[in-house]
């Protein structure tokens, strides 16, 4: 007796894979910023952020193999949407450093703040992540605060002959320390110090 071959080529054929929403993308790193602000990282689950992320665990987990590469991508696409990090001329150097950190409303900062202290608590487990975390996070933060130096130096604020790619990296330098060996949370008063106390002086004649 033949085989009853109910199926056509075209239904044999397979199909081309579902091109990536990235709308859904930034959805699930939104919810993964949410969780990781809630409960910390020790505290976080990638099947959390499916949940509140409404994500299939299939696709969630083939575009995000693990919780740290999650989050890299996360904090890396919040300084994406706070344009690019650098902001729009203030009129002043210490202005234009703070404005890097301005959030929208009290709740904004607070939820930035604890993401950045998940972010600190995520490197101190596993240092191997390290340079991930540089390239993704904080050489962008450097290469910003390189265009507000130059910027102030244009505003003849800044000595010219300051060393900017030295300059540039105190910050970014500053709160990792703290973040990673001081383990103490990294705040808008901490930054303001750094900024007040070891930045400005340096960018004197």
């Amino acid at each position: 007796m033949a085989a009853n071959n109910t199926g056509s080529p075209d239904t044999e054929r397979p199909r081309p894979g579902r091109k990536r929403d990235h709308d859904r993308d930034e959805a699930i790193l939104e919810a993964a910023l949410d969780v990781l602000a809630e409960v910390g990282y020790a505290g976080m689950t990638m099947n959390a952020v499916a949940a509140r992320a409404r994500a299939g665990k299939a696709t969630f987990y083939r575009r995000w193999p693990s919780k740290s590469e999650l989050v890299l991508e996360a904090v890396a696409q919040l300084q994406r949407r706070q344009g690019g990090l650098v902001p729009a001329d203030t009129g002043s150097l210490r202005g234009d450093l703070l404005a890097l950190f301005r959030p929208t409303s009290p709740a904004d900062a607070e939820r930035q703040f604890a993401v950045m202290a998940g972010l600190a608590s995520m490197l101190s487990q596993d240092l191997g992540l390290a340079d991930a975390a540089n390239n993704a996070i904080v050489e962008p933060w450097t290469e910003a605060n390189r265009v507000l130096l130059r910027r102030a130096i244009g505003r003849g604020e800044v000595d010219p002959a300051a060393d900017v790619d030295t300059l540039a990296s105190v910050l970014p330098s500053m709160a990792a320390y703290r973040a990673i060996i001081q383990r103490k949370p990294f705040d808008r008063e901490f930054l303001a110090s750094i900024i007040d106390r070891v930045l400005l002086p340096a960018t004197r004649r």
